[in-house]
Formats: C-alpha cells, sequence, structure tokens
C-alpha cells in the first residue's frame, strides 16, 4: 500500500461528499492512519461518522481563526502520534452576500474574512503543524479555476483563491528545507456544501461539462486519488504545483458548445463528432 505507515490530518471534511473525504478515503484505502478535525458541535456530529468509518485515530476541534486552537492542535497531534507525515487544508469561507453582485461592491469586511479564513489559515496551520511533521512530509490545500481566472459569482473567493495559490509556492520554498513539499488541487466544479453558496452553480456544472475535453464533470472519488497521489512518496518531486482534476476544462480557450434556434445547447462531444 503506498500510504502504509503514514500519518495525517484532515482539516475541513463536512460531509461525506467533501472533496477533503475524497481525499481522506483514498488516503485510507491506501494505509494511512488519520485525525480529523471540526469546525463546532453543528459539523462535529458530520465529521466524527466519518472518522469512524476510515478507522479516524483522533478527532479535534480546531477554528483555523482562533490561535489558541492551533497551539491546542500541535500538541494534542504530537502527544496521540508523536510525529505525521501529511495534512490536507480544506478550508474556504467567504460571507453568501459576497458571492453576489458586482465584485466591486465587496466590504472591506468581507474581504478580509475571505482571506483570512481561506489563505492565511493555510499559512497558520502549516506552521503549526511543522514542528511535528516528518521531513519529506507533503501539504495539500484545494483551489478552484477561478482564483486564476474569471469565473461568475466566484468573486472574492476566486481573489481568494488567487492568493492561495500564491501561498502554495511561497510555502514550497519555505517548507523545502526540510524536503515537505506544499501543492494544491484545482478540483472541476462538484456539489459539495460549499459549492452551494455559489449563485447558478448548476450552470457552472453543465458548462464545465459541456466544454471540457473529456464531456464530463469529475467526482471526488477522481479527486480524492490525485489527491493520495500528491500526498504520498510518489509524488516526493512535486512542490509548489497546482494540479488540475477537471476533465482538462482550464485548458480550454473558447467554449465548443452549439445553441441552437430553441437555445438547446448541444454537448461538446457530440459537435466534434458530428
Amino acid at each position: 500500500m503506498i500510504m502504509k505507515g503514514k500519518k495525517g490530518l484532515i482539516v475541513g471534511i463536512a460531509n461525506n461528499k467533501s472533496i477533503a473525504y475524497g481525499i481522506a478515503k483514498a488516503c485510507k484505502a491506501q494505509g494511512a492512519e488519520l485525525a480529523f478535525t471540526f469546525l463546532n458541535e453543528q459539523l462535529e456530529k458530520r465529521v466524527r461518522p466519518i472518522a469512524e468509518e476510515l478507522d479516524g485515530q483522533a478527532v479535534y476541534e480546531l477554528d483555523v481563526n482562533n490561535p489558541a486552537h492551533l497551539a491546542e492542535l500541535t500538541q494534542s497531534l504530537e502527544k496521540d502520534f508523536g510525529k505525521i507525515d501529511f495534512v490536507v487544508h480544506s478550508v474556504a469561507f467567504a460571507p453568501r452576500e459576497a458571492l453576489d453582485g458586482n465584485f466591486i461592491d465587496t466590504t472591506r469586511e468581507a474581504f478580509d474574512i475571505a482571506m483570512g479564513t481561506s489563505v492565511y489559515s493555510l499559512v497558520s496551520l502549516t506552521r503549526a503543524c511543522f514542528p511535528i511533521m516528518n521531513d519529506g512530509g507533503s501539504i495539500l490545500t484545494l483551489t478552484y479555476l477561478g482564483g486564476p481566472k474569471y469565473v461568475p459569482h466566484y468573486n472574492v473567493m476566486g481573489v481568494a483563491k488567487a492568493a492561495l495559490e500564491s501561498t502554495v509556492r511561497y510555502l514550497a520554498v519555505d517548507c523545502g528545507k526540510r524536503q515537505i513539499r506544499v501543492n494544491g488541487i484545482s478540483a472541476g466544479p462538484i456539489r459539495t456544501l460549499a459549492a452551494a453558496g455559489i449563485g447558478d452553480f448548476r450552470m457552472i456544472l453543465n458548462w464545465n461539462e459541456t466544454n471540457s475535453p473529456l464531456g464530463r464533470n469529475v467526482t471526488t472519488d477522481e479527486v480524492g486519488n490525485s489527491g493520495m497521489y500528491l500526498l504520498s512518496d510518489l509524488a516526493s518531486a512535486v512542490t509548489g504545483e497546482i494540479h488540475y482534476v477537471d476533465s482538462g476544462y482550464n485548458i480550454m480557450g473558447m467554449g465548443l458548445a452549439e445553441t441552437d434556434e430553441e437555445g438547446k445547447t448541444s454537448l461538446a462531444w457530440d459537435l466534434r463528432n458530428k
């Protein structure tokens, strides 16, 4: 098993539809030992059954914006595991109103919340885990095409993801001194709890399916397998990278969709095979 003997922390699972769940499941299937965190009492009820399903060794309360929680996390991980080998950062948040309307209307408060929770949390979590990580370990975060490109309704979260991707590169240099790798996965749109806050998400799903080279959307299992690879020793020379798992949609410079007189959209796959 690729991950046998590896111990890791999964931060940010909301339910069994989360991308982080797909990554955790893939790591467990390859022999990893896992620990999990939950944000609050409401999410604890969802996380603990997942931890039990995946034989999670420990479950900790963690608000990434709370320095005391981060300090306690370091102590708890060291007590329960000694050292760990990988960390999955799946944390992002912006006030709902900041995902509607025009980006130019984003308030300073909403901007600070999005950047602090979605970006700085990777820095603070890495710093908290760094002393108890084995050399040669791996840190993985989750991003989206709305960072480097404009995506409707993504607004301030797109700016946060752009900053997150830059953070991956800077952390990769700092952590590389100990052969600890830092990477990001940019997954295609998936129906998750986080995605529920994005306007017209069904349209985004349909557009990605219609215009991606593979003519379909991705699954959490597919993203999970890619995440497991980046966390494993198979990716020992990969760091500072944003790895796309989106059926190839990110390579497209122009959509392949075609709309007829009745407003019906043809799939890209159908167009290429006419």
